[in-house]
C-alpha cells in the first residue's frame, strides 16, 4: 500500500484516522491550521503553569484500547479512573456532594433529602444501561449509506425504547428522582454535549450508565495533552509528517475527486485521498462552498453552545477540593433553560473547576495550582460582544473564592482565557460552538453532516460534527467509521 492520504487537522479524530490508516501501510501527511497539534484537545504553558483548554477528563477507555489494538500498539498513556467522579456544590450550603460509583456511598448522602435514592437511583441506570446496549452498536458504531438504511437501523432497536425519544433529559431524570439535588446532579451529564438537559432528548440518559456503570471517567497522568504527545509519538514510528501554520483555504478538483487542497500560502497540496478532521459542516462551507452549508444555512442549524473558559495560577494549594469540582447556583432551572440564548444568565453561572496539579504536580510551581475554569454561555449568535468577558470573569472568581470560603484573587499570578470569539478564531468552530452541531434528532445518525463527501468520491471526514457527534470517545470511533469508508473506497465498494 502507497497511497496518500493527507489528513487536515490534528484533532483526536485527525490523529486517530492517521494511525488507523498509516499502520495500514497509508502514507500519511497532517496539514495544521495551527502552531501545535491537537485541536480542542490542547494546552497552555505559561510561567511554569501547565492547562489543559479543553476536555479534562474522558469516558470509553475500551475506544482508546481498541483503537492501538487495531494498529499493533500497546497504549502509549497512562489512564486513571476517578473516584469521585467528580464533586458538586451548591450555592448557599456547605454540603459536598462527592459522586462515587459506589451507588450505596453516593446513596447515603442523598438521606434527608431523595428518599429511596438507592432504589430510585438503581432503577434509572438499568433503565440507561438498557437504553445503551440496545442502540450503541446499531446506531452509534456504524455507517449509513442512506436515510432509509437508518431508519432500517433504528428499526431494530428495541420498541420499549419509543417513548423516550419524546422526551427531554430533565422530563427522564424528573420521572425518578424529586429532590432538586438529584435532578440537577444526574442532569449535569447532558452539558457535555454542549446543551442542556432541557433541550437534549432523554435518549442521551444512557450517558449515566457509561457514567456511573460501565467505564465512569478517566484522568490521563500528565494531564489531557499527553494523549496528543503519546499519538504523535506514535504516528512517527510510521514516517508520518506534520505541517503546522498551514491553512486550507481552497481546491482543485477534476471529474468527481479532489486532486489538491490549497493553503493560504497558495501552496497545493496533493494525494490520492483527503480525511477532513476540520468541523464537517464548516468545511463544506468555507472551503468547498456548497449551498447547503452556506452562511445562511448554517445559521439555521442547530449549534452546540459557547463556552468561556479561563486558566488561572495561584500561589497556594487547595487541598479540601477535588481535581473536578461543580459549582451550581440556585437558579439551576433558570439558567439551564436560558442560557443557550439569554446573556442575562451568565450573572449567576453554573461552571466546572478541574485542578489539574493536584494529581499532577509537574503543571504547577511548588506550593501552587492550577486551575481551569469552564462555564458554559450563549454562542456568538446571541451574544456576539465579548468586551465584558473580565467582568464576567471577577464575577465567578469572586463567588468561587466565596464557596470555597477562601479569597484566592489575591494570590493569582497567572490568567489567560478562551471565550467563544476565541474559540471560533483558533479552532474555525462556527459561532464559537464549543462542540460543533447539536445532538438534536433531526442532527444524529444518517441526519448529521455524512463522513464521506458528497462530491468527492476520495474525501472523507472525522470528527465532532460528523457521525457519530462530540466527545473524544466518538472522535475515535468516528475515526475508525471513516477507515472503513475509506477501505470500501480503496476496494471499489460502491456507497
Amino acid at each position: 500500500m502507497n497511497k496518500h492520504v493527507i489528513i487536515v487537522g490534528t484533532g483526536l479524530g485527525g490523529l486517530s484516522a492517521g494511525l488507523r490508516l498509516a499502520s495500514r501501510g497509508y502514507r500519511v501527511t497532517f496539514v495544521e491550521k495551527n502552531r501545535q497539534p491537537g485541536g480542542r484537545l490542547n494546552q497552555l504553558k505559561k510561567d511554569g503553569f501547565t492547562f489543559d483548554i479543553g476536555p479534562s477528563f474522558f469516558s470509553m477507555p475500551y475506544e482508546f484500547v481498541e483503537l492501538v489494538n487495531d494498529c499493533g500498539l500497546k497504549m502509549p498513556f497512562e489512564f486513571v479512573e476517578l473516584d469521585p467522579l467528580y464533586t458538586v456544590h451548591f450555592r448557599g450550603s456547605n454540603k459536598k456532594f462527592s459522586l462515587y460509583k459506589d451507588i450505596g456511598k453516593l446513596s447515603r448522602q442523598f438521606e434527608g433529602i431523595e428518599p429511596d435514592f438507592k432504589k430510585k437511583f438503581t432503577a434509572y441506570l438499568k433503565k440507561c444501561e438498557q437504553l445503551y446496549n440496545d442502540t450503541v452498536d446499531i446506531v452509534i458504531k456504524q455507517n449509513f449509506n442512506s436515510i432509509p438504511a437508518y431508519f432500517q437501523a433504528l428499526m431494530q432497536v428495541n420498541p420499549k425504547h419509543v417513548p423516550v425519544l419524546f422526551k427531554s433529559f430533565w422530563k427522564q431524570v424528573s420521572t425518578y428522582f424529586d429532590s432538586k439535588e438529584a435532578r440537577q446532579i444526574v442532569s449535569l451529564i447532558a452539558f457535555f454535549l454542549g446543551r442542556t438537559p432541557f433541550d437534549t432528548n432523554a435518549i442521551y440518559t444512557l450517558l449515566s450508565h457509561i457514567e456511573f456503570t460501565h467505564t465512569g471517567y478517566y484522568n490521563v497522568k500528565g494531564g489531557m495533552y499527553t494523549i496528543v504527545t503519546s499519538l504523535i509519538d506514535a504516528l512517527s514510528k510510521f514516517d508520518v509528517s506534520f505541517h503546522y501554520e498551514t491553512e486550507i483555504v481552497g481546491y482543485q478538483s477534476h471529474k468527481g475527486e479532489l486532486v489538491s487542497l490549497t493553503d493560504q500560502h497558495g501552496k497545493d497540496w496533493k494525494s490520492d485521498i483527503f480525511v477532513i478532521n476540520a468541523d464537517a459542516a464548516f468545511f463544506r462551507g468555507s472551503v468547498f462552498r456548497r449551498k447547503k452549508f452556506s452562511p445562511g444555512r448554517l445559521n439555521k442549524m442547530s449549534w452546540t453552545m459557547g463556552y468561556l473558559t479561563f486558566y488561572v495560577g495561584i500561589n497556594k494549594k487547595l487541598p479540601h477540593l477535588e481535581h473536578h469540582n461543580y459549582f451550581l447556583g440556585n437558579n439551576y432551572e433558570e439558567y439551564a433553560q436560558d442560557v443557550m440564548k439569554n446573556p442575562g444568565t451568565l450573572e449567576k453561572p453554573y461552571y466546572y473547576v478541574n485542578i489539574l496539579s493536584k494529581h499532577n504536580p509537574g503543571c504547577a510551581p511548588e506550593g501552587h495550582e492550577a486551575l481551569f475554569f469552564v462555564c458554559p454561555v450563549p454562542n456568538l449568535k446571541y451574544k456576539p460582544d465579548w468586551s465584558d468577558k473580565q467582568e464576567i470573569i471577577r464575577s465567578i472568581l469572586d463567588d468561587f473564592s466565596e464557596r470555597i470560603h477562601e479569597d484566592i484573587s489575591e494570590n493569582i499570578v497567572c490568567q489567560m482565557e478562551y471565550t467563544p470569539e476565541d474559540w471560533e478564531r483558533a479552532f474555525n468552530l462556527y459561532l464559537g460552538s464549543g462542540l460543533g452541531l447539536s445532538h438534536t434528532m433531526g442532527q444524529i445518525g444518517a441526519f448529521r453532516p455524512k463522513n464521506y463527501d458528497e462530491k468527492f468520491r476520495n474525501v472523507f471526514y472525522v470528527g465532532a460534527s460528523t457521525i457519530p457527534g462530540a466527545g473524544l470517545p466518538m472522535a475515535v470511533i468516528s475515526s475508525k467509521l471513516a477507515a472503513e469508508r475509506i477501505h470500501d473506497f480503496m476496494a471499489g465498494i460502491p456507497e
